[in-house]
């Protein structure tokens, strides 16, 4: 019997040493091996686990929260942080325990999130940031008694921690305007060597789900560790408009367009061609991102994957059209709170249109003639939100970054757009994108049927807006361009 195990366990082996590498029966999936020099995390992934810092429980993923503090405490000389947001206290404790070492620690947020939220009012606060401030009061309650002591709040205040341990922080109010369209990007630069950025924000509800809904799991987020300084010297010179001399110097900032962001730069990340491009640039600039995305999806000849938060830009549109017509296969999936907005251009992929609250159609709106197949939403968690803004061309190509697919990431943010052109790196996002499709809706599913008849009943055809009056950029009423971008486009979303 002994004889009969040895010669069975040999044949195994022998079978073993073909193409494909074996691996014990109900092993998880093999790793996937990465180009050198760079790392790639998915908070949502099912093949790995982590312990959540918010409820202490397991749940699937890559912890993004921990990859940035990593990163952080690696760092000898400098850190430069830009990012829309950042209130996750762990965070803000590893950076102020480098400044302390004497690294040099410089931080940019967006204005509307650069005010610690325990020296806000309730009562001076709108709807959406009164949401906020209680979600991070929420965050900032440690021992979940429902109230939030003075210790929990100084504790649990990440700008308050920078502010206090003299962290220098500005905002893209430092130029002297009352902030660009939103300083949207996210990365960390370490020792002018490392960057760290992606679609997440540095939020509990960008990685990790809400501190007070445990049915949340975190915006569907993903993050890129990239070595390089070749790289990392691109990331710098970006930051370094934005930062001038410092808070405490002139008004010499520059944010938007003032930055006269230039073309995308080609740099290698060990034997990786990356392309960089900081936005925003003029509509009449070729250089602009939406450009940049139309052209390389142009180029598709198989096979175009796409996972995106927003998507309002009606050239795409036509590119995926054409794509459509030439037999390239499509996967497009879109946040589900996003996709039935009236100016979203995944109603012009299924070949619908949506009037506005005002019974007003997006002017030079064109829904295809025949809808596009293969586009619908993901099944997520109540709350949670489709936050990435990812492409995969040919399985060769990764665009990723803080980008949406709109205007006004093109236009008037501080955004950052990446073409990585890797095919080992995009076999990972296609995994990602395999995870998302598996029970995805696709097509005009029963809530969107109701939302279409309930809008054909209230404004029957709609009336087509005019080019004068049409909606800004991120789908806002021009006449409210004013307000945060965050606070009108994104209204539904969480920090």
């Amino acid at each position: 019997m002994r004889g009969w195990s040895l010669v069975m366990l040999a044949i195994a082996l022998l079978q073993g040493c073909g193409s494909q590498a074996g691996r014990l029966v109900g092993a998880g999936p093999a790793e996937l091996p990465l180009p050198a020099g760079i790392e790639v995390a998915f908070n949502h992934r099912a093949d790995r686990h982590y312990t959540s810092p918010i409820h202490a429980e397991a749940r699937n993923g890559d912890n993004l929260e921990a990859m940035l503090v990593r990163g952080i405490d690696a760092a000898e000389e400098d850190i430069l942080v830009a990012v829309q947001e950042l209130s996750l206290p762990a965070i803000a404790e590893a950076l102020v325990r480098q400044h302390r070492r004497g690294v040099s620690v410089k931080v940019v947020l967006e204005n509307t999130y650069s005010t610690p939220w325990s020296e806000q009012h309730e009562a001076e606060l709108d709807g959406h940031a009164r949401q906020r401030r209680q979600l991070l009061m929420e965050l900032a309650d440690r021992n979940r008694d429902g109230m939030v002591s003075l210790e929990e709040q100084q504790r649990g205040d990440a700008v308050a921690l920078l502010r206090a341990a003299g962290v220098p922080v500005l905002d893209d109010t430092a130029d002297g305007s009352k902030g660009s369209g939103l300083m949207h990007s996210k990365y960390v630069v370490v020792d002018r060597q490392l960057v760290i950025t992606g679609s997440a924000n540095f939020t509990a509800s960008c990685i990790h789900g809400d501190a007070a809904d445990r049915r949340t799991r975190g915006n569907v987020n993903h993050l890129l560790r990239l070595d390089s300084p070749e790289l990392a010297e691109l990331f710098a010179d970006d930051f370094s408009r934005m930062w001038g001399d410092g808070p405490a110097g002139q008004s010499d900032s520059r944010f938007g367009l003032a930055k006269q962001s230039g073309p995308a730069t080609r740099v290698m990340v060990g034997t990786t061609p990356v392309e960089v491009l900081f936005a925003p640039h003029r509509p009449s600039d070729p250089n602009n991102g939406l450009n940049l995305i139309g052209s390389t999806l142009a180029a598709a000849q198989q096979r175009v994957d796409m996972a995106l938060f927003v998507f309002s830009a009606q050239a795409l549109t036509d590119v995926i059209a054409g794509l459509q017509a030439r037999g390239v296969q499509l996967r497009l999936l879109a946040d589900p709170g996003f996709a039935s907005r009236s100016f979203s251009e995944v109603l012009d992929l299924l070949g619908v249109a949506l009037a506005d609250r005002h019974c007003k159609l997006e002017a030079g709106n064109q829904p295809l003639q025949q809808a596009a197949e293969g586009v619908g939403i993901p099944r997520l968690a109540r709350g949670d939100k489709l936050h990435h803004k990812l492409a995969i061309v040919d399985g060769r190509t990764v665009i990723t970054g803080s980008f949406n697919w709109s205007p006004s990431a093109a236009h008037q943010n501080d955004e950052v757009l990446l073409l990585i052109h890797s095919p080992l790196l995009a076999a990972h996002f296609t995994r990602e994108m395999d995870r998302l499709w598996k029970g995805a809706d696709l097509g005009i599913n029963a809530a969107l049927e109701r939302k279409l008849l309930e809008n054909r009943r209230r404004c029957g055809s709609g009336v087509q807006r005019s080019e004068g009056s049409r909606t800004s950029p991120t789908g806002n009423p021009a006449t409210m361009s004013g307000l945060s971008a965050h606070n009108l486009s994104q209204s539904n979303s969480r920090p």
